[in-house]
């Protein structure tokens, strides 16, 4: 059994990585049903918190059903990243994690997300504000480092244990890379190996298979993975991940019907959540995936992400129901 804290997870839990517009309570939903053992918020902007803005408040929005959760922060200022810690332990998640990860241009350059690994001290600094302003345990999601020539995960990892951090979640790129090239998870397991490390340790890139959950896990003995893209329409990944590395068998893929019904109760619960123009909007980038294989499926996709009309998106999934009828998706 792996512990955070005082949280039980499972002997190698599978975590639902927290992305910006894509894990937020609808999707988590579907995952938590199909396996996701822990999930964590869109990370939320401290400023934006501590201002009381509404999307940022909205994001604190966490369900029963979802626990443990982690509610995931952002920022660059450490007395802002402490404020938006308390106002997010008031939400009542299972954790908080901090985002010194996020590689994007607008978070990154201005210090927050995977900006700060080019300030280390401040990192450790912040993080131990956080962890003294809050009762919940504090994890963080980070990167390898800036670039190739500033990989100091070990130390970081040291110094964010030090400052009393309960887990890590590394990305195997680092901010240069954003997401292209192959994630490198030998700087994750030297991590992992170090003998002064205590908290667990979770790797993060490129898992998109059970073959590939199995073979990393095996390979860099780490204490669970974390999953991000390859969710995105297919919360099904998680369950098969569990059930490979039980038995050594593939799960056959989700039916059509299967997948219709999930795609509209994630659908239904945006639009419940979010209003129907943004719940709409939100729900296309999980469509493709959703309905990957499926041979001239261009002209319902094209219906699915061009319609504001939820009774039309709802009729189309009916009408790929209808139309494709016992076709048999291939096993990942």
């Amino acid at each position: 059994m792996i512990q955070i804290a005082d949280i039980k997870l499972s002997d190698f839990p599978l975590l639902l990585a927290p992305m910006e517009d894509v894990s937020d309570p609808p999707f988590r939903a579907v995952c938590k049903e199909n396996g996701a053992d822990m999930m964590y918020t869109e990370f939320i902007s401290a400023e934006g918190l501590i201002r009381d803005a509404e999307k940022s408040l909205q994001k604190l929005d966490i369900y029963d059903y979802e626990r443990p959760i982690g509610i995931q922060i952002f920022g660059d200022k450490i007395d802002s990243m402490r404020e938006a810690a308390a106002k997010a332990e008031a939400a009542r998640p299972e954790l908080i994690d901090i985002n010194y990860g996020c590689p994007v241009k607008k978070v990154a350059c201005k210090g927050a997300g995977a900006g700060i690994l080019q300030n280390i001290p401040k990192m450790e600094e912040m993080t131990r504000e956080i962890v003294k302003q809050v009762d919940l345990p504090v994890t963080v999601k980070t990167r390898l480092g800036w670039d190739e020539n500033s990989i100091k995960i070990v130390e970081v990892a040291l110094r964010l244990q030090d400052a009393g951090i309960k887990a890590l979640t590394i990305h195997g790129r680092t901010r240069k890379q954003m997401y292209k090239g192959e994630a490198d998870w030998s700087y994750i397991q030297e991590v992992k190996n170090h003998p002064d490390i205590e908290i667990p340790i979770f790797g993060n890139g490129d898992i998109d298979s059970p073959q590939k959950a199995h073979e990393y896990k095996n390979k860099y003995g780490l204490d669970g993975i974390m999953i991000g893209r390859a969710a995105i329409g297919y919360p099904w990944i998680f369950n098969e991940i569990k059930h490979y590395l039980a038995t050594g068998e593939i799960l056959d893929p989700p039916s059509l019907l299967e997948r219709v019904a999930v795609a509209k109760k994630h659908l239904e619960f945006s639009l419940d959540w979010k209003g129907d123009k943004q719940g709409i909007f939100e729900m296309r980038r999980h469509y493709t995936n959703y309905f990957k294989g499926i041979p001239n499926f261009k002209q319902f996709r094209m219906k699915l992400v061009e319609s504001d009309d939820p009774q039309v998106v709802l009729d189309t999934l009916d009408e790929v129901a209808a139309t494709f009828a016992g076709f048999e998706f291939e096993a990942v």
